[in-house]
């Protein structure tokens, strides 16, 4: 056997792109387990998740990062600051656009960014399955008149179309390096983290598009009882405005019923036993504005940690 073939390759890629774009989506399809909520609301991704991807030819860990945007406060600072500091940290950028001969100003922002960078970059045209095949050279032409790529590869993150040549190729780019994480890792975040993320991601997707934003999750108390098979969480939903929690409870408790529902669904599918999951809902005006309280709720830099 050729001696080359046996070399393990590992190293760290980061997932950026606008809001929307289908990052969390196609890092879920990478890894094969759902440890990144998605909806079609911006600022899904808040905090940089670091999954892990293995296999016998190498290991790839993946930072998906929030969507880099325009902030509009603290918050969304904190967020696109996340993002950028990743591009120095990684073996591979993967950018990841929709399927489109036009680049926005969110485009453009990122391709500024990106200029700035000697880190191999990707460019990963999402959604190819929205688009006629013969479009899609187009759609590459016009992104490689922009920035100078070292794959150009479109992939369906829905479907899984082209994501196995996409993961062969990121291994080609990765050097030589050891297993960072054993094999049966997927993720570095905390159960309370991902179950947190699960309680939100469920509020994002039955409430008004105006409300989402201003929300966050905090696990209260998540507790095994005797014999493992049911665990007892208490979750606070987090909301700016007491207009806003009215909503967010519903008529007579319906939509937190709603949330809780299929948050604690997907919460057994993770943890793998039965969830005692108890919600409340609580104000605290302009959070996302707080240093303070955007630590409280989770979101920290990474040296902070």
């Amino acid at each position: 056997m050729d001696a080359n073939a046996q070399k393990y390759h590992s190293g760290f890629a980061a997932l950026i792109g606008r809001p929307n774009v289908g990052k969390s989506t196609l890092m879920n399809r990478l890894i094969g387990q759902k440890i990144a909520i998605t909806s079609s609301k911006p600022q899904t991704t808040r905090n940089r998740i670091q999954t892990v991807y293995t296999s016998d030819e190498g290991q790839i860990i993946f930072l998906d990062t929030p969507g880099i945007h325009k902030a509009k406060n603290r918050l969304g600072e904190f967020m696109v600051e996340t993002a950028e500091r990743t591009f120095s940290e990684v073996d591979i950028i993967l950018w990841l656009v929709e399927p489109s001969n036009f680049i926005g100003a969110g485009e453009q922002y990122i391709i500024e960014k990106l200029k700035k960078t000697d880190t191999p970059i990707f460019l990963v045209i999402n959604k190819i399955d929205k688009v006629k095949k013969e479009e899609i050279l187009s759609f590459i032409d016009t992104y490689r008149k922009e920035l100078d790529f070292a794959e150009v590869i479109p992939v369906s993150a829905l479907q899984g179309d082209n994501t196995d040549a996409l993961i062969s190729t990121m291994l080609r780019y990765l050097p030589e390096g050891p297993m960072y994480y054993d094999e049966d890792t997927i993720t570095d975040q905390p159960e309370r983290q991902i179950v947190a993320e699960l309680v939100r991601e469920k509020a994002l997707r039955n409430l008004s598009d105006e409300i989402p934003h201003g929300i966050a999750v905090v696990i209260d108390r998540m507790k095994e009882r005797p014999g493992g098979t049911l665990i007892d969480i208490d979750a606070t939903i987090i909301c700016e405005r007491d207009s806003h929690k009215g909503i967010i409870i519903g008529k007579q408790g319906a939509m937190l019923k709603k949330i809780g529902q299929q948050a604690r669904f997907e919460i057994e599918a993770l943890l793998g036993c039965k969830v005692n999951l108890k919600l409340w809902v609580k104000v605290r005006k302009d959070w996302r504005d707080s240093d303070l309280l955007i630590k409280n709720y989770g979101y920290r830099n990474d040296e902070e940690y």
